[in-house]
């Protein structure tokens, strides 16, 4: 299990990405435009401004089970532990032990 004091960050840092999306869409749509140095340099300022946590890259994928944030499969939203005793139980649909 992960340490609760990660899980509620992430949690915030899930908040303040979807609080500030449209805000930083808009400056780097703004950004994407031709403009001149001097407005490029404002646009950036205020992308600096928001808050770090409030950019995507700062998320980290976490299990939905334990909150463990290393070895995650998107498709599941599980981590590799629990991936692996959910399959073997028969607890995730069309998932079957390979062998070759």
């Amino acid at each position: 299990m992960a340490k609760k004091s990660m899980c509620e960050r992430e949690k915030k840092r899930k908040q303040l990405i979807e609080k500030y999306y449209s805000q930083r869409k808009e400056i780097k749509n703004k950004l994407n435009n031709k403009l001149t140095l001097i407005e490029q340099i404002e646009l950036q300022k205020e992308l600096q401004k928001l808050p770090k946590n409030s950019a995507p890259c700062r998320k980290r994928n976490r299990c939905w089970k334990t909150g463990r944030s290393r070895g995650f499969y998107k498709d599941f939203g599980l981590s590799r532990h629990v991936f692996r005793e959910m399959s073997h139980k028969c607890l995730l649909p069309g998932v079957k032990k390979s062998s070759w």
